[in-house]
């Protein structure tokens, strides 16, 4: 009798964090484009005064509780109450999560895949998920401590792929400007860039999962 093996799947698991963008399928704004480096000074600002770091230290009545910011994320403050009190406070994770779209939607402006100016509320053609943990199930109460030095090795790969995004930036405003399209091939992987530092983010810094990113581009 032959032994049974169950089906294997093409695709990979998903993990919890998903990043993609729409690929602009027209042509695009060939000003705009020209001189983006202009025109994303004003939203630039903007994100600059909301990801600016940040820390607070709250009494209550209940003790004294503190929230740091590294570039505007709350890390030490969701790091002290898993850490401590097995918890991460929703509104803690919104904050992380909705400073990381709106820093998304100006990344995509600036690196041309979009002419639409960045929204600071509406998502735009950027869809970025972090799924909010269960602290108890998913979260181990020491992780926090070690993510940031077991995410070393996907640091450096993303500096490789940082270098790359420059190159592809370069190579798509030539594109933009000659034929106002963005070619396929260098926005995918500009998207993937994307996907792979959003992964990171969401492990060593939001601390929204404890499952290691994949060293992959593709969802």
């Amino acid at each position: 009798m032959e032994a049974q093996y169950p089906p294997s799947s093409a695709t990979p698991p998903e993990y919890p964090v998903r990043y993609s963008v729409d690929y602009p399928d027209r042509d695009l704004n060939r000003l705009t484009s020209a001189f983006r480096i202009f025109t994303v000074i004003p939203i630039a600002i903007v994100a600059g005064t909301v990801g600016a770091g940040s820390l607070s230290v709250t009494a209550g009545h209940h003790g004294t509780y503190g929230a740091a910011g590294a570039g505007g994320l709350l890390a030490l403050g969701p790091l002290l109450m898993i850490l401590f009190r097995k918890k991460y406070p929703r509104w803690w994770f919104d904050w992380n999560l909705e400073l990381l779209r709106f820093e998304a939607r100006v990344g995509v402006y600036f690196a041309l895949m979009t002419d639409t100016y960045p929204s600071t509320d509406e998502h735009q053609s950027v869809h970025l998920d972090i799924d909010y943990p269960d602290v108890e199930r998913d979260l181990g109460r020491g992780m926090p401590l070690v993510k940031w030095l077991l995410a070393i090795p996907h640091y450096l790969v993303l500096i490789a792929l940082y270098i790359g995004a420059v190159f592809a930036v370069i190579g798509a405003w030539f594109a933009i400007l000659f034929t106002g399209r963005f070619p396929r091939g260098l926005f995918d992987y500009l998207v993937g860039v994307g996907r792979w530092h959003n992964r990171v983010v969401g492990y060593a810094f939001v601390l929204a999962t404890d499952q290691y990113p994949p060293f992959r581009l593709s969802p």
